[in-house]
């Protein structure tokens, strides 16, 4: 008898249990979007190499352009590694508002996977956030940036020395025109006299993030401002570290419709901007004599231009560069001073599904010292979106 009520209550929690998630799945929406992209890339250094596994022959960084090296042959290279999938729920609640759920991943900047045998490149969240009214809460596009004024390249950003570029957790509320965000902080310090990069991971208050778009069949103008603290402590191994320095970055964007045609542009500066501007080309601050925090100034513009030259070809010209004011007597000459790239494209589709395309980009840094290095790269892609 107490075995058979102990069998009719399972079965009732579990009918419940499975009506409720099938309540919750009549009511939710889920689609699945991205792209399969394939990348062939021929690269050339002036400098140096890049060696095997590096990032630098995935995509174009701009601080690891080779410099202070001897020339070598042409490297070819070939991925799948911006190949992308998206999952999106909308969910009807209960008290008639909507939910909407977001997550997505590449194969981008991760470890294991090679070129030996099987090229098995694990995958990586992009995008893991949810939506509700106003709110924003999980990772995603820093609210410093402006993503709409990326130009169209086959380089995985394209405009990389001048754009802001970040993804992180926050917490984002938007009324109209305007966001406002809490972001994850993150500190990067030069150590005195330079050498390797300090990754804090010290700071006691999110960064903070205003943005305001004005829109118009136009296209758009955007201004963004951000103000963070820098902060590195350190008491172990005899060391005596405790500093905070304030960082603060202005970011103006547009694009500008003209036609068919467009006019992409970016200008962004600020104090202790760091990791925040051209992939993290300098750090947010360097360290003095006296252990105590230097914020580094910098700055990067862009300019992009995308000519439709009919209904299945298109081209995109861009220019970007950044430049940073480093103070050498803390950072030492082997800091980048400061980086360009230019690059043209040609694309074709055959249907808004299928792109096929080439580019060409030509990549220069240089560092304090005056030593410097420029790139060459002709890279080939096919991507099919859906």
């Amino acid at each position: 008898m107490m075995k058979t009520k102990i069998a009719a209550a399972l079965s009732l929690a579990l009918f419940t249990s499975v009506s409720s998630q099938a309540s919750v799945l009549d009511k939710t929406k889920v689609s699945f979007s991205g792209y399969i992209k394939a990348d062939a890339m021929f690269s050339s250094y002036s400098d140096g190499t890049l060696p095997s596994g590096s990032i630098g022959r995935d995509f174009y960084i701009p601080s690891l352009t080779p410099v202070s090296g001897n020339d070598e042959d042409t490297q070819f290279d070939a991925h799948i590694r911006q190949t992308r999938f998206r999952f999106t729920t909308n969910t009807d609640l209960d008290n008639g508002e909507k939910v909407t759920g977001v997550l997505e991943f590449d194969f981008h900047a991760t470890p294991n996977g090679n070129e030996r045998i099987s090229n098995s490149f694990e995958p990586r969240i992009r995008h893991a956030f949810i939506k509700y009214q106003n709110w924003l809460i999980g990772q995603t596009w820093s609210t410093f940036q402006d993503v709409k004024a990326l130009p169209e390249t086959l380089d995985f950003i394209g405009a990389t020395d001048g754009t802001i570029f970040d993804r992180q957790a926050m917490v984002r509320y938007t009324s109209g025109n305007l966001e406002f965000a809490l972001e994850n902080p993150e500190t990067t310090v030069t150590p005195f006299g330079g050498g390797g990069r300090i990754v804090t991971d010290d700071n006691s208050v999110p960064d903070l993030v205003a943005r305001y778009t004005f829109k118009g069949d136009w296209g758009h103008v955007a201004v963004a401002g951000l103000l963070r603290q820098l902060a590195y402590v350190n008491k172990q191994g005899g060391a005596d570290i405790d500093s905070t320095e304030t960082s603060a970055g202005i970011s103006l964007t547009a694009k500008f419709n003209l036609g068919q045609d467009d006019l992409r542009l970016m200008a962004n500066f600020g104090s202790g901007l760091g990791r925040y501007l051209a992939l993290n080309a300098v750090n947010g601050a360097v360290l003095n004599e006296n252990n105590e925090l230097e914020a580094i100034d910098s700055y990067g513009v862009s300019v992009a231009y995308r000519r439709v030259w009919s209904e299945k070809w298109r081209s995109n010209f861009t220019y970007s560069m950044f430049s940073a004011d480093n103070d050498v007597a803390l950072t030492g000459t082997s800091a980048t001073k400061e980086t360009y790239s230019a690059r043209a494209n040609i694309l074709y589709s055959p249907s808004k599904e299928l792109t096929f395309g080439a580019e060409y980009a030509f990549a220069k840094r240089e560092l304090e010292n005056g030593a410097d290095g420029d790139m060459n790269r002709l890279q080939f892609s096919a991507k099919y979106a859906f």
